[in-house]
């Protein structure tokens, strides 16, 4: 079965953004190039939009006298967030290949790529970026998947599939551009009874009090909205999304973020990252739910 032929009813015309905020974070990502996120996918042809888990293997990037430590380094991060997105589609569960699943927020597509490599089904992209639906389009083509995998410019709260039509979904490092509840009641719709639903994402931590001056610094720099782990599961349990796993990955990504903060690649929000992550302010939480 070809995508044309799919349970979506997309229609000619690409959407507009449904607000100002999201014709904000369209421009944003649009016109978005940062080479830690282009030079980590160049390793492999996987683009990635989130960040890595795992121990740093050391013997892999050489010592610091190394000529070729930097492009090892490269080659390291771009394993632990591959590592990171094999973490979530461990937790989809078992996927037939008639299934479809659905990335929201899918950035330029390498996790989708991933899911369609490991499960052999469909899976359809969201993203209020053409240029990344652009990119990650021709990247399935260049892989012979197209057929399989599409990237389109669509609105994760208003998402062009039937009820109950999609056997799993994922929000990976993307649900802070949105409300939650209008978030998962989406999700809730479009999942069939019995889909699983996964997110990783970063959100502040509620025994801390009120975000951190080091969560506004991360909601500056990427024109977002960070949530507490507390209303990730509020908002669950208001639309019928059941948690069976909840993990805090805190410790897991530390070794990413230290070992990026030492390459040409920074951005300046390193700091900030490391920092809240130590202190306790921010955590790195996966929560996989089951749709009732």
């Amino acid at each position: 079965m070809s995508l044309t032929d799919d349970i979506t009813t997309p229609g000619s015309a690409i959407p507009g953004p449904a607000t100002p905020y999201q014709g904000d974070i369209a421009r944003y990502w649009d016109h978005e190039a940062r080479p830690v996120n282009l030079r980590l996918g160049d390793v492999d042809g996987l683009y990635h939009h989130h960040y890595g888990i795992g121990e740093i293997d050391r013997a892999a990037i050489g010592d610091a006298a190394d000529s070729e430590r930097e492009k090892k380094v490269i080659a390291e991060l771009h394993r632990l967030e591959s590592a990171q997105a094999d973490v979530l589609l461990d937790h989809l569960g078992d996927i037939r290949a008639d299934s479809t699943l659905v990335d929201a927020g899918c950035g330029r597509g390498g996790s989708m790529v991933m899911a369609h490599q490991r499960f052999g089904c469909r899976v359809e992209g969201m993203t209020l970026s053409t240029q990344q639906a652009d990119f990650g389009n021709k990247r399935a083509s260049e892989l012979g998947i197209g057929e399989f995998v599409r990237s389109r410019v669509a609105n994760m709260l208003d998402m062009p599939f039937e009820n109950g039509s999609i056997a799993g979904s994922w929000n990976n490092e993307s649900s802070m551009y949105v409300d939650l509840h209008d978030l998962f009641a989406e999700h809730s719709r479009v999942l069939s009874v019995g889909g699983r639903y996964v997110t990783i994402t970063g959100c502040w931590n509620p025994k801390y009090g009120q975000p951190s001056k080091w969560v506004s610094q991360i909601n500056a720099h990427f024109e977002c909205n960070i949530h507490s782990r507390r209303e990730y599961l509020r908002a669950m349990a208001d639309n019928r999304l059941v948690p069976q796993a909840v993990i805090d990955l805190t410790p897991d990504t530390l070794p990413y973020w230290e070992l990026r903060n030492t390459t040409s690649l920074v951005t300046g929000i390193e700091e900030a990252f490391i920092e809240s992550y130590k202190d306790g302010s921010f955590q790195y939480v996966l929560i996989a739910a089951d749709r009732v």
